[in-house]
């Protein structure tokens, strides 16, 4: 019997009913490939790139065991006999550094009887529920999986659904502390445990197994081929480092406009503003209500005038009220239920007024993204709108039973992971051939690969208080170590934030300060009425009146002034803050689109054999040069900040330099978060924040 053979450069297994693939793809890596049967199967949607050019692995083939190797990694499949098994024979595979002959991560059981290392259970003839079993590390740290809201640092420990939700995106790119990167190429829905005596991934549905693996000797390393093999970042516009202004919502064009003048009229700087939900005649008709927004190529005009971009926002819903739904039913272009009328997601429309029942359009379908697209350029883009909000993009269902929705390719609990990334593709390629290749797009949800289209990720609709807070510096660093370098979150949160309430002040400016040293600055929510008292101590938030009517006409007010003078005049000097960042941040921006490092990573990206920082979650590198600890406490006035050891750290406020290895409690008054510059670049980074500059 002829178990192993070379096939495309790299190793094939035949063996128990199952066909298994292991080929060189890129430097330093190995995609795995099996299912049951003789034949495989692609997947439904592809994280990976096409391979530069094809290579050839060394293959070396005994009779119980081969090898494939493919520059410092390894694969070696061995057959293995198992007493008191279910199955008693089974080619499990373990990953070696092929220059050391050190153990990177092997196939397990979590018990001998089963199930196997791949457990493949049937569903139908062509779908199984997939199981994956590794060896659990107790040295192991291990981060990224896009954009959680655990707060955790190090994911060791951490299970967590492989399903897209808001404020949850999943980017199943995992980087290990023992140097390898890992990818779960596979769009379905499922469940990654990173527990201490198993790692196991899960989808619920599937076609295949598809995963790729990576060898390097640093996080950077490994996040640079992982992004090589998945895709750059195209350069980022330049406008997109100054302020982004928004709220939920500006209900016309007149109050928009009065908005951006008055940010003129004061001589504050603005880069963006954004128009929010509901600015729509019905949910899939994709186009401006003409009643609140009459002149869009107007607007358009006067506020490039003034040096700002607008942003609109769109949802991929789609009402069975809209003009569009009767022929996009009848072609074949929603995504519908496998068990009842086609409703995905109840949500409040426009037209009629009031709750509705909506679907979504069906991004796995070419036809219904040439539609979607279609609409979306003869209404916005020919008008003069060039860069948009991919809101609810997960796609948001209530309730999340991925298993009830038909897609053109199938079953959704087998891809509707992926969902953001073609939604987001179809609108780079829209822009694209437009001759608008620098539009932004705002999305709420990615996958593998969305950092290929020019995607900024935002952390979805937290809370306004510090544990949520607090949680948005890891989920930025995760999203970062998964590919995701455009990122960014509402400053002050997204609900239940009072501009009234002392307590929301001391949030919003901590959070402010956050946002300044983020790589998007973007001020935003969903603000309590400005009429509605403040709650007492202890209480907790109303909006004054059901929230559903609030949320669909307006919060309250959230531009800079609207809090009061003293935390007006803090809030300019950091708008001028981050002015006098753009060049700085720009060349951070510039060096992700080159090699794929995060404009904010963790501290351990840049100094990774110290192990102490593996699990700082409280304080980060914004590009390479500076170190942000945020006050993530309510009423402090001082922080005590880790340095890591082997430089010199220059206090970019005062100058005073400070040893590397040391914790030193750094005063922190409102408008001055502890940042650090290293020694051989304060002399050219410190003027930034020395206010005579302005």
């Amino acid at each position: 019997m002829t178990v192993f053979s070379e096939v495309d450069g790299g190793l094939e297994i035949r063996f128990m009913g199952e066909t298994l693939r292991i080929l060189p793809w890129g430097p330093n890596a190995l995609r795995v490939r099996a299912r049951p049967g003789r034949e495989l199967a692609a997947p439904h949607v592809d994280a990976l790139l096409p391979a530069a050019s094809p290579q050839a692995g060394v293959v070396v083939i005994g009779e119980t065991s081969a090898r494939v190797m493919n520059g410092r990694i390894a694969a070696e499949v061995t057959l293995k006999e198992r007493y008191g098994a279910d199955i008693k024979r089974e080619a499990v595979i373990r990953f070696l550094r092929s220059d050391t002959g050190e153990e990177l991560l092997s196939e397990t059981r979590s018990h001998f009887a089963g199930p196997r290392t791949r457990s493949f259970k049937a569903l139908a003839s062509g779908s199984w529920r997939l199981e994956q079993q590794f060896r659990a590390y107790e040295d192991e740290s291990l981060w990224g999986m896009g954009q959680p809201q655990h707060g955790a640092m190090d994911l060791k420990g951490v299970s967590t659904t492989l399903l897209q939700q808001n404020a949850h995106a999943v980017i199943p790119f995992v980087v290990s502390s023992r140097g390898y990167g890992f990818l779960w190429n596979n769009p379905a829905v499922g469940r990654v445990e990173f527990a201490r005596n198993v790692t196991r991934w899960t989808a619920e549905a599937t076609n295949c197994l598809d995963y790729w693996i990576t060898a390097g000797d640093t996080p950077a390393e490994i996040v640079r081929t992982y992004v090589d093999a998945t895709g750059h970042s195209p350069q980022a516009p330049d406008w997109i480092t100054g302020f982004w202004q928004c709220k939920l919502r500006y209900r016309n064009q007149d109050e928009l406009m009065s908005v951006a003048r008055e940010y003129k009229r004061r001589g504050l700087p603005l880069s963006c503003i954004v128009i929010d939900f509901f600015a729509w005649t019905r949910q899939g008709e994709w186009k401006f209500d003409p009643a609140e927004w009459p002149d869009p190529e107007g607007m358009v005009a006067e506020l490039d005038a003034m040096g700002v971009e607008l942003v609109v926002s769109i949802w991929p819903t789609v009402s069975a009220s809209c003009e569009n739904y009767r022929a996009m039913t009848e072609q074949g272009l929603l995504l519908s239920t496998e068990r009842g009328v086609p409703v995905v997601i109840p949500f409040p429309d426009k037209d009629p007024f009031g709750a509705g029942f909506f679907t979504y359009y069906d991004p796995f379908n070419p036809a219904a993204r040439a539609f979607h697209w279609d609409v979306v350029k003869r209404n916005y883009v020919d008008r003069g709108i060039r860069n948009f909000w991919l809101d609810a993009c997960e796609p948001e269902m209530r309730p999340a039973h991925p298993e009830n929705v038909r897609t053109a390719l199938g079953n959704g609990a087998e891809m509707l992971c992926a969902y953001p990334l073609l939604h987001e593709e179809t609108y780079r390629a829209g822009l694209t051939e437009a001759g608008i290749p620098q539009g932004a797009l705002l999305c709420r949800s990615a996958w593998a690969g969305s950092q290929r289209h020019g995607v900024i990720l935002w952390s979805g609709d937290v809370w306004s208080d510090w544990d949520w807070f607090r949680a948005q510096i890891p989920a930025g660093l995760h999203a970062g170590m998964a590919g995701m370098g455009w990122w960014t979150t509402d400053i002050g949160g997204f609900y239940d934030g009072h501009g009234g309430s002392e307590a929301f002040r001391d949030l919003l400016v901590r959070w402010f300060e956050f946002g300044v040293f983020s790589p998007i600055c973007r001020l935003h929510g969903f603000r309590v009425p400005d009429d509605v008292p403040p709650p007492a101590q202890g209480e907790p938030v109303t909006y004054g009146q059901d929230t559903f009517n609030i949320f669909t006409n307006t919060g309250g007010s959230n531009e800079v002034w609207s809090f009061g003078e003293r935390v007006e005049e803090v809030l300019v000097g950091l708008l001028a803050l981050r002015e006098r960042l753009r060049p700085y941040v720009e060349a951070a921006f510039a060096q992700y689109a080159r090699t794929g490092d995060p404009v904010m990573s963790p501290l351990f990206y840049h100094f990774p054999k110290q192990q102490d920082l593996f699990d700082r979650g409280d304080a980060y590198m914004f590009g390479a040069d500076m170190l942000v600890a945020p006050v993530l406490e309510p009423g402090a006035e001082a922080r005590e900040v880790c340095l890591p050891s082997g430089e010199t750290w220059v206090d970019a406020w005062t100058g005073d330099e400070h040893p590397g290895g040391t914790t030193p409690t750094m005063a922190a008054p409102w408008g001055r978060v502890p940042v650090f510059i290293r020694k051989a670049r304060a002399q050219d980074l410190r003027p930034i924040f020395e206010t005579s500059t302005d």
